[in-house]
């Protein structure tokens, strides 16, 4: 495995509690970090962060990424115990569920458009004043392949995320001199417990699209993520990395 230099620095992991959130804290922690994981879930929060302890410094909050007052606690909170955010993985997302575009019910249509487009948003809007009082910071987005594609029986998910792209690119332009990079991945799915959300019968299509023919490994994401929230990705900003095996 090669080396990620992230020594001295502060990542903030939405979503860090588990799947590729959790497996972005773990390689965080061994390349030097100090993470800080937000996680809707309180009692899984707790657990993550008793086990990630051995590997470094690791604070957990809990946190509702759509409301703004708790992500302003949530940045507060943060610098508090590290006096830093440098780095900002918005990896906390939700499915929904399953169906044609007519039967989803409104109110699953909307949490998922908060919670995987709003919830970024928010979070974005109250850390990047810190990273520009640093004149530092890195942003990377966990988007989707079914951003970029739509997938049938998902048009809330594949909306929510096309338009995490577009503030990806929104946002990476609008920071380009102030050496805050923001870019956005866009994985095929990863088997993590966010399968447990999701139809079979979406779960095989989805691995019918994958080349490779197998699932992303979440710490395969996380080689990617934590690249791109390195000083080493200097000259990449606005812009959206496949993790798709092949299938975009």
């Amino acid at each position: 495995m090669n080396q990620i230099d992230l020594e001295g620095r502060v990542v903030v992991i939405t979503g860090g509690a588990r799947g590729i959130g959790y497996a972005v804290a773990q390689r965080a922690l061994r390349s030097g970090a100090a993470v800080s994981l937000w996680d809707i879930d309180g009692e899984r929060l707790a657990r993550s962060k008793k086990e990630l302890d051995e590997l470094g410094s690791v604070s957990a909050v809990t946190v509702e990424l759509t409301s703004e007052a708790s992500v302003d606690a949530a940045v507060a909170a943060t610098l508090a115990e590290h006096g830093a955010i440098h780095v900002l993985i918005n990896c906390a997302g939700i499915t929904g569920g399953n169906g044609t575009t007519w039967e989803l019910e409104p109110d699953v249509w909307r949490r998922v458009i908060d919670v995987n487009l709003i919830g970024p948003y928010l979070t974005c809007r109250a850390i990047v004043p810190v990273m520009l009082k640093q004149n530092y910071g890195r942003i990377v987005n966990i988007a989707s392949v079914a951003g970029k594609e739509g997938n049938p029986n998902a048009s809330h998910y594949s909306a929510s995320k096309a338009g995490l792209i577009g503030l990806t690119k929104s946002l990476g332009k609008e920071l380009a001199t102030k050496n805050i990079l923001v870019n956005a991945v866009t994985p095929a799915a990863a088997k993590t417990e966010i399968f447990d959300s999701m139809s079979q019968q979406h779960i095989d299509y989805m691995l019918s699209k994958i080349p490779m023919n197998r699932f992303l490994l979440p710490e395969e994401a996380a080689s990617m993520i934590l690249w791109l929230a390195s000083e080493d990705c200097a000259f990449s900003t606005g812009s959206v990395f496949d993790l798709s095996g092949g299938r975009a």
